[in-house]
């Protein structure tokens, strides 16, 4: 069978090696220029020299037993590495976060900077995928791997009970601030977690193998970003730059440059299910918005996914297995 798959983040990409380990053929579709979703990392050219800056998942935390495993076998692989100083279960993508997502993505075929509009399906049962590229397909099912609120319209059409599902998800927003230095600040930590409205703030210094000039990523707190989530970015940059002295206790900045982000679908509490397939219609959704909003869920939920649809195909009939618990935090 071929699988279209709408997103090409971590759960996407997880999906996807299921389904391939299992024989079948898959596609992705995802509207990013690069990989790295949420795990994203920015270049940033300033007048200080250039630097990448992880402004998505600072790292990822790795605590059930399956995903333990998968890290360590990316571990073998060169792709992460542990990082004490974010915790006891921290991990990094190396030489930036994004480079994970980038090397994963490589094994498959993954039709970047193509914004999917539209999914029909013909008579015959087969899926098609329409998108600013043209149209896509025959393709056998289709798999959502995006945020909730961007699932529901592609799943209203043809399960009701998967759009209300879907429906019923909250994304949380997040604005983060990048932030490069003509010098090093004279900062006491180079972690700054929960202070005033800073959910999180992390040097480069702070992360192995980055490289370039002082540069730090300032992550609001949900609240704090809810309430501002449709300012203008050039307004929210002095606002968390201002954070980032006050909870530094510094009292000046060296020469600077520095940009918002405004992480619209940054996190969710999740709901409860692992994964949602309609086998009938060949038809499913996958995303941490399931299940919880660290990165181990959304591949945990990706997953439960592929082996849901998988088992479905070979006995016509749905087998779930219990799956290490994904306990609900904020990507870091």
């Amino acid at each position: 069978m071929k699988f279209g798959i709408i997103g090409a983040g971590l759960s996407a990409l997880t999906c996807a090696g299921e389904l391939r380990a299992a024989g079948h053929d898959v596609v992705l579709f995802d509207k990013g220029r690069e990989p790295g979703g949420r795990m994203s990392t920015r270049g940033m050219a300033t007048r200080f020299g250039e630097v990448r800056i992880d402004h998505g998942a600072a790292c990822f935390d790795a605590v059930g037993t399956n995903f333990r495993a998968a890290v360590a076998a990316w571990r073998l692989e060169g792709l992460v590495v542990p990082w004490p100083a974010g915790g006891p279960n921290a991990w990094l993508g190396i030489p930036d976060m994004a480079s994970l997502i980038a090397r994963l993505a490589a094994r498959y075929e993954v039709r970047w900077h193509t914004f999917v509009n539209g999914m029909t399906r013909d008579a015959h049962g087969n899926w098609h995928i329409s998108s600013d590229h043209g149209p896509h397909g025959p393709l056998d099912a289709v798999i959502t791997a995006v945020p909730a609120e961007q699932a529901v319209p592609f799943l209203a059409l043809y399960d009701l009970e998967m759009a209300r599902i879907a429906s019923g998800a909250r994304s949380r927003p997040c604005w983060a601030g990048l932030f490069v230095f003509q010098d090093a600040l004279p900062a006491a930590s180079l972690i700054v977690r929960t202070e005033g409205p800073i959910a999180l703030a992390v040097c480069n210094r702070a992360k192995p193998l980055r490289v370039g000039p002082e540069a730090w990523v300032v992550h609001a707190d949900a609240a704090w970003s809810s309430a501002r989530v449709e300012q203008a970015g050039e307004d929210i940059a002095p606002l968390l730059l201002a954070a980032l002295q006050e909870a530094l206790r510094l009292p000046v900045l060296p020469s600077h440059e520095g940009v918002a982000h405004r992480w619209r679908h940054a996190s969710s509490p999740g709901i409860g299910k692992a994964a949602l397939w309609n086998p009938e219609l060949k038809l499913g959704a996958c995303g941490d918005w399931l299940t919880g909003s660290r990165a181990e869920c959304a591949w945990t939920s990706g997953r439960a996914l592929g082996r849901l649809a998988i088992s479905t195909i070979r006995s016509g009939t749905p087998i779930v297995k219990k799956d290490d618990q994904c306990v609900s935090q904020s990507w870091r």
